[in-house]
């Protein structure tokens, strides 16, 4: 690996060392690399042609081979390039974009109290799939801390947490400002919640089993084959690759923060949205135990918020949030901001290397829900997690197969919900950045 001479402290305030020898790639492929596979011959025909081969691609996959149906899952890049292999690895119930009492404003009750209940689903079933599947990946039920950023957040949230039991049964505890050094070495915060059945898993090591077991029970899982159109050929599609075509019964696109206009339809309604995430050097272990006691997840209430966690198999710290803007992905100031965060709530970091720096695309939806169903052109779709995709992902995959066999068990509380388009779409696009700076504002004017 290589050497890092870069400390926290010298990445948050820009002063980076001329070697500072930063790895510009997930920390999760140390674990899980990519593997650059030569390249395969084209089936000319399948049962179902999956565009996307991250958590939705592979789950949904998974379903359709359980149930004895063929399935062929492309990417246009390296299999698990894309986000899926590029999160924090924290796991929830998809409950966290709405209070409760906001989502019933929006939806109605019982229409929220569906979300909410099979957000809690989604989270068992994930847990379900890693045990029944025996994929090595460190799953683990750690507990979600989130952290008041002002003292006024620490009481919404428990009214929202009694509003969420009361729903759908979650249970959480409070842990107020005097006791939050048992949950987090940092005094930054106004208190907390914790959400104990909240988890963790490495997402590197989750994405590489998954693609093993597709292709232990004969499923195809092909990268570096870019989809350029679907047309419909009779009752079946004709899926147009660089490399060749092949005639599909069904088609399933599963490419959230990375959807394009392949489907017009689609690509109106995802903007994505760039995250990014910085890793430690290894901690000693008495420096690890002291900042995270309880070792869960963590993350803030503010509205462009940071999270963070402890690796799941070394003492490193993972902190995430927006990534920077600079035009390389490869430019250590996109992590700058990240680096500040962290010496901000851990001082005790500001002498620490950092190894890793990387970013990917999250895929947002304009009513910040995900979406799950079939075009006006009969292809079907799940996408948009806005952030909350590694529970979600692999539910709705799993949903959306059951949906491509007309099983009555892929029926979801989403099914109806409308999916609007982003109001001129290359300019929301573009806004983002303005959007995130304003949210900003606000969060320190608070």
């Amino acid at each position: 690996m290589t050497q890092s001479n870069v400390t926290a402290g010298q990445l948050a305030l820009g002063r980076l060392p001329s070697d500072a020898g930063l790895k510009f790639q997930p920390y999760w492929w140390d674990a899980a690399p990519r593997q650059h596979q030569a390249d395969e011959d084209l089936p000319h025909h399948a049962e179902t042609v999956i565009v996307g081969s991250g958590f939705t691609g592979l789950s949904a996959a998974l379903t359709l081979q359980g149930a004895g149906r063929g399935a062929v899952v492309l990417d246009r890049g390296v299999v698990g390039f894309g986000a899926s292999t590029r999160n924090g690895g924290q796991i929830g119930s998809g409950n966290q974009k709405f209070r409760v009492k906001r989502l019933i404003a929006l939806r109605g009750e019982a229409k929220a109290t569906a979300m909410l209940r099979e957000g809690v689903d989604m989270l068992d079933y994930i847990e379900t799939l890693i045990r029944n599947e025996r994929i090595e990946c460190y799953f683990e039920r750690c507990g979600r801390f989130r952290a008041a950023m002002h003292p006024d957040h620490y009481e919404a949230m428990a009214r929202d947490l009694e509003d969420l039991k009361a729903v759908c049964g979650v249970e959480s505890f409070m842990v107020p400002r005097a006791d939050q050094r048992s949950e987090v070495a940092s005094d930054v915060f106004f208190g907390g919640s914790v959400l104990p059945a909240d988890a963790s898993l490495h997402p590197g090591l989750y994405h590489a089993g998954l693609v093993a077991r597709v292709r232990e029970k004969g499923g195809r899982v092909i990268g570096n084959t870019a989809v350029e159109h679907i047309d419909r050929d009779g009752g079946s599609f004709r899926v147009q690759t660089a490399r060749g075509a092949i005639l599909a019964k069904s088609v399933i696109i599963a490419t959230n923060g990375y959807t394009d206009r392949l489907v017009p339809e689609l690509g109106r309604r995802i903007v994505p949205i760039g995250s990014g995430l910085i890793a430690t050097e290894r901690l000693p272990q008495n420096l690890f135990d002291a900042l995270l006691p309880n070792k869960r997840v963590y993350g803030n209430t503010n509205r462009v918020f940071y999270y963070f966690r402890g690796a799941p198999d070394e003492n490193r710290i993972i902190w995430g949030g927006r990534v920077g803007r600079t035009a390389s992905s490869g430019d250590a100031r996109n992590y700058r901001h990240l680096a500040r965060d962290m010496v901000r709530v851990f001082p005790q970091l500001d002498s620490a290397a950092i190894t890793h720096a990387w970013d990917g695309m999250i895929g947002y939806t304009f009513d910040e829900v995900p979406h799950i169903g079939r075009t006006s052109g009969g292809v079907h779709y799940a996408l948009g997690y806005c952030g909350t995709g590694v529970s979600r992902a692999t539910y709705f995959g799993h949903k959306i197969a059951l949906q491509v066999m007309d099983d009555a068990r892929g029926r979801t509380s989403f099914d109806d919900l409308a999916f609007p388009a982003f109001p001129a779409h290359p300019i929301a696009k573009r806004a983002v950045p303005v959007v995130e700076t304003w949210y900003r504002i606000r969060d320190a004017m608070k």
